[in-house]
């Protein structure tokens, strides 16, 4: 279900922004931009609405692995009141990082699809968001021998990649990748 009110969802994000950045004393300029194109083959994201920062600040926003980043895109998804399934609607980017991050979900991906064929042993991810987890997800949905599963509860939900025909009972420990 599309964002109600857009326009209105902006002002909002505007108004937030506007304060972290006066309040906090921050270097930082944005965009926001309303149904922003999406690339082709990316079927994994399409925002409704995407925050781009950028200045002299950006190395807070994405010290420790864009953690003040995400936590700002959390705290408008929470004012904006979208329901968790919807989080994908708003997007916050700083330097490009959201895309880079996506390229190494991938390549993790594959890497972590290929141990489970040598091996055959299931291979359990880090703890990640849901919206990492479903990018894993999605780059592994079209092979055939492999299946994927998220498991945990809370800040300890990963993703694991399964041989297809892999059996649960008396499943040894997955290996995490590092």
């Amino acid at each position: 279900m599309p964002i109600p009110d857009k326009i209105a969802a902006a002002n909002k994000i505007n108004t937030f922004l506007q304060a972290v950045v006066t309040h906090g004393g921050l270097r930082l300029k944005y965009r926001i931009v309303v149904d922003p194109p999406v690339p082709e083959n990316r079927d994994w994201e399409s925002p409704e609405i995407l925050v781009d920062l950028a200045g002299p600040d950006s190395a807070l926003l994405l010290d420790r692995g864009g953690e003040l980043l995400r936590a700002l895109e959390l705290l408008a998804l929470e004012m904006l009141r979208l329901p968790s399934g919807e989080h994908e609607k708003v997007c916050f980017d700083c330097q490009n990082h959201r895309s880079m991050r996506i390229q190494e979900l991938r390549a993790a991906a594959a890497v972590a699809a290929e141990k489970v064929r040598k091996t055959g042993t299931p291979y359990e991810f880090s703890p990640m968001s849901s919206r990492e987890r479903r990018i894993v997800h999605l780059a592994l949905r079209d092979e055939a021998d492999l299946r994927t599963e998220s498991q945990g509860e809370g800040m300890r939900r990963c993703l694991v990649v399964f041989p297809k025909d892999y059996k649960s009972a008396g499943m040894p420990a997955p290996r995490t990748i590092p």
